[in-house]
């Protein structure tokens, strides 16, 4: 009597993460995390390797690589079929190679803030592989030995949303000590959301740097064909290692294409597009530099020089109790009290036009003022200066005591307030500092060329961007 094979005993490891109606696919087929599988659902039908699910995601779907690199996910209720072609176990290590160490090379020295400076596809498995030590990256990245000698160290590992003060002081201290122990270079792996909150305040933070202080991250990870990781992280490092501008700098893609990134003042940066690649852009001036893996060609010489001393001015001040106050139509004085009853010392507003908010907020204003709260005025247009003199309405918000930031974008604003507040609660000190620039970010006048953002098919941007990729 002939016997039928029992089934493969699938244990947990193989649904992990997977529960309820997406699990329940998945062991009425037969097949688990890491089958190769051909796929047919109401929706059509597909090819790829069933990933793992973070254990707190739905259990309504499964999670498929395709061979294109991307994930999709099926919803489990969809699916009429699946047959499982192999297997590709993962193996999540990554090989490293021992970084080389050349003395004529510069030092560079990789400080991690959270997320994934760089990784690695392991093309096997799909799988993506955070790489982060000198062995990691240099297998990951082999460029990165060209421009310097790398040193890493991960300070933190948070979301970009979750840095705040202690960290931003932290990050400003140890720039500190690694500039005075005569590394050529600083590179600071970091979210995008909030890259340009920590940049700002690093440039108030880090004052009279002798070296590049470059901070970079990834808008699409490593494990998608789009993924702009490698080569962001090629230009901050040889930015940080060759590059002679010595300042907070941002590095990150420029074009939609991967052909060269920008490098921006750290007090001029904004991040404009929640996925795009190209998303950060310069406000009201012009970017510092374009950069690509070959060759780093400046667009303006108004920047600072690298030195040799290792003289820098490390002030870490920082007041929590600051916030930005969003001005729309018919927003209610109450808003502007309960602030101040939070024990608020410092706010700042974007305005609508040259610096405006309605009339029926004037009292409350008055009264945090009259409460010791610094009240600073931008703009929500974020290109443009802030222009209080020019209507009535602006000359008595100035009257009742806000002071206008003049084109400082309010992100910028907030995080110089923060800073300033930490120092000093004297009201003429306290204007006295916003208005002094520290780096450009308040500037004396709005370049002919600032004011540019990718609107396609218009004809003169079109020809600007054909001149510039010339």
């Amino acid at each position: 009597m002939s016997t039928v094979p029992a089934p493969p005993v699938r244990s947990d490891d193989m649904y992990k993460g997977y529960r309820g109606p997406g699990r329940a696919v998945l062991e009425r087929f037969g097949v688990g995390v890491w089958s190769e599988v051909e796929l047919d659902s109401t929706r059509g039908s597909f090819r790829g390797l069933i990933l793992p699910r973070s254990e707190t995601a739905d259990d309504q779907h499964i999670v498929l690589k395709l061979a294109s690199g991307y994930n999709v996910g099926i919803a489990a209720d969809t699916i009429r079929a699946l047959r499982e072609t192999g297997r590709r176990e993962a193996h999540y290590k990554i090989p490293e190679k021992e970084f080389p160490h050349d003395p004529k090379k510069p030092n560079v020295m990789l400080f991690g803030t959270g997320g994934t400076i760089a990784s690695r596809l392991d093309y096997r498995t799909g799988a993506v592989i955070p790489a982060f030590s000198p062995g990691e990256l240099y297998g990951s990245v082999p460029e990165l030995a060209d421009y310097c000698n790398l040193r890493t160290e991960k300070l933190f590992a948070v979301f970009s949303e979750n840095m705040g003060p202690a960290q931003y002081i932290r990050l400003a201290e140890r720039i500190g000590e690694e500039i005075r122990r005569g590394t050529d270079g600083i590179v600071i792996g970091h979210g995008t959301d909030t890259m340009h909150h920590t940049a700002a305040i690093l440039t108030f933070m880090v004052q009279n740097p002798p070296v590049p202080i470059v901070m970079v991250g990834s808008q699409r990870s490593s494990d998608r064909p789009s993924s702009d990781a490698a080569i962001n992280l090629q230009c901050a490092v040889k930015a940080a290692a060759e590059g002679d501008i010595a300042e907070v700098l941002v590095c990150m893609f420029g074009p939609t294409s991967d052909e060269y990134n920008l490098l921006h003042r750290g007090t001029r940066v904004r991040k404009m597009h929640s996925s795009y690649r190209s998303t950060f852009r310069t406000l009201s001036d012009i970017p510092v530099a374009m950069i690509s893996p070959r060759e780093l060609i400046p667009l303006r010489q108004d920047y600072r020089r690298r030195r040799t001393d290792r003289d820098v001015v490390i002030n870490t001040a920082f007041e929590e109790k600051v916030t930005i106050l969003y001005y729309y139509p018919n927003m209610q004085p109450d808003i502007v009290d309960a602030i101040v009853e939070k024990g608020y010392r410092g706010i700042v507003i974007a305005g609508t036009g040259l610096g405006h908010i309605n009339k029926p907020l004037y009292p409350a204003i008055r009264r945090a003022i009259d409460a010791g709260v610094h009240i600073y005025m931008t703009v929500q247009t974020l290109w443009g200066y802030c222009g209080m003199y020019v209507y009535d309405t602006g000359r008595d918000l100035m009257t009742l005591g806000i002071v206008p930031a003049s084109n400082m974008l309010p992100e910028v604003a907030y995080m110089k307030l923060c800073w300033v507040l930490g120092q000093t609660d004297d009201r003429t000190e306290v204007q006295r500092l916003m208005l002094t620039p520290v780096s450009d970010e308040i500037t004396e006048r709005e370049p002919y060329n600032g004011y540019l953002v990718y609107q396609g098919g218009i004809p003169e941007v079109q020809e600007f961007l054909r001149s510039i990729k010339r």
